[in-house]
C-alpha cells in the first residue's frame, strides 16, 4: 500500500495542468483505474484478508482523492496566474461593448397605438389566442352557417376549442369583465387557415377597440380613429368611409386608408386599388350587448377592429406582409 501510495502522489505531483492532473485521476479512480481494479479483486479473497486489505484499500483511496484535490488548488491557481502576465492580456484595454438590440416594427407600432388610446383614456387589455367558438362567433352575433366558421378559414383544435380568428372577442369579454361605461382595447395576435401573399398571412396582428356608454354615435368613433391614424403617421392621412357588413356591428363601415406604399398608384399590397382596408369598424349590435351581459336598451357602444400588420405595412412602406414574421435579423435592423 505504502509503495501505490508513492506512486499515486509522484504522478500527482508531476501534473503541471488541470488536463494532465484529470488523467491522473481517471488512471487511478476511473472505471478501470488501478485501484478501482484492485477493489474489484476482493470479492475473491477469504473474508478476513478481504476487510483488513478493503480497509487498506479504502484509505489509500481517500488519500489519493485528497492529494488530487490540494493539487488543483495549486494548478488553478498557476495557470490563472500565467494567464495574468500572458502578453495577450492588458487590463487597461475597454471592454468588450454589447451589440444594441432593435424593437420589432410592429412592437413599435403597437407602442405608439396604445399610447394613443391610453392618452385617450382606454384600457389596454389582454385576452387567450386559443378561444371558444362561443366568444369567437356566437357571442359576436356570427351565425353557425357563416363561412368563417369554415375550417379553411379557421384553426380548429383537438380540445373543440380554436385559434383566435380576430381579436373582437375581447368585445364580450370586455363587457363582462368592465362595469360601463368605459372604454379599452385589446392588441393580439390572430390566425386564419388561408393561402399567404403579400398582403395576407395565417398569423398576423390586430388591436380591438370598444366603447360602452350611453349616446355613443358613428361621429364618436370616427373621431377616435382619425385620432389614432395621426397619433401614428404624425400628419393628417387620407381615409374614405364606405358601408361594410360585419355580423357584430349595425351598421358597420370599412374604413380604407391611401395605400402609403404606391402613394394610390396601385399595388400588390392594395391589390392595385390604391386603398389598403385597414378599420372595419360600427355600432355594436344589441345582440353582442346582450352577450356581454348589458341592457342594449340602456347601453350603446362602437368597436372597430385594426389590422396593425397592415397599418405597419403602411407606417414603414413594407411591400410584403410575410417579413413581419420572417425572423430576418436582416429586415428587423431596419428599424
Amino acid at each position: 500500500m505504502d509503495k501505490l501510495l508513492q506512486e499515486a502522489l509522484e504522478h500527482i505531483a508531476n501534473a503541471s495542468s488541470t488536463a494532465t492532473l484529470k488523467e491522473v485521476e481517471v488512471s487511478w479512480l476511473g472505471k478501470k483505474g488501478r485501484l478501482t481494479n484492485l477493489l474489484k479483486e476482493l470479492g475473491s479473497l477469504a473474508p478476513d484478508e478481504r476487510k483488513a486489505k478493503g480497509q487498506a484499500l479504502n484509505e489509500l483511496k481517500r488519500q489519493i482523492i485528497e492529494a488530487i484535490a490540494n493539487r488543483e488548488l495549486a494548478v488553478v491557481q498557476a495557470e490563472l496566474d500565467a494567464q495574468a502576465m500572458g502578453e495577450r492580456l492588458d487590463p487597461t484595454l475597454p471592454g468588450f461593448t454589447p451589440k444594441a438590440g432593435r424593437l420589432h416594427p410592429l412592437t413599435l407600432v403597437i407602442d405608439s397605438v396604445e399610447d394613443v388610446f391610453e392618452r385617450m383614456g382606454f384600457h389596454i387589455l389582454d385576452y387567450p389566442e386559443a378561444e371558444t367558438e362561443f366568444f369567437n362567433f356566437d357571442g359576436l352575433n356570427i351565425p353557425a352557417d357563416h363561412p368563417a366558421r369554415d375550417t379553411q378559414d379557421t384553426f380548429y383544435l383537438t380540445d373543440g376549442n380554436l385559434l383566435r380568428t380576430h381579436t373582437s372577442p375581447g368585445q364580450v369579454r370586455a363587457m363582462r369583465d368592465l362595469k360601463p361605461p368605459f372604454r379599452a382595447i385589446f392588441p393580439g395576435r390572430v390566425f386564419r387557415c388561408e393561402a399567404t401573399d403579400a398582403s395576407h398571412e395565417h398569423t398576423f396582428h390586430q388591436v380591438e377597440g370598444l366603447m360602452i356608454d350611453r349616446n355613443v354615435s358613428v361621429a364618436h368613433m370616427l373621431h377616435s380613429m382619425m385620432t389614432l391614424l395621426t397619433g401614428v403617421f404624425g400628419r393628417q392621412v387620407q381615409v374614405r368611409l364606405r358601408p361594410g357588413f360585419f355580423p357584430f356591428v349595425e351598421p358597420g363601415f370599412e374604413l380604407d386608408l391611401r395605400c402609403m406604399v404606391c402613394d394610390g398608384a396601385g399595388c400588390p399590397v392594395c391589390k392595385q386599388s390604391g386603398w389598403v382596408e385597414l378599420l372595419p369598424c360600427g355600432l355594436v349590435h344589441p345582440n353582442v350587448i346582450r352577450h356581454g351581459g348589458l341592457d342594449p336598451s340602456e347601453w350603446e357602444g362602437w368597436a372597430f377592429g385594426l389590422g396593425l400588420s397592415r397599418l405597419v405595412m403602411m407606417r414603414y412602406q413594407i411591400d410584403d406582409i410575410r417579413w413581419l414574421l420572417s425572423g430576418d435579423l436582416r429586415f428587423v435592423r431596419q428599424f
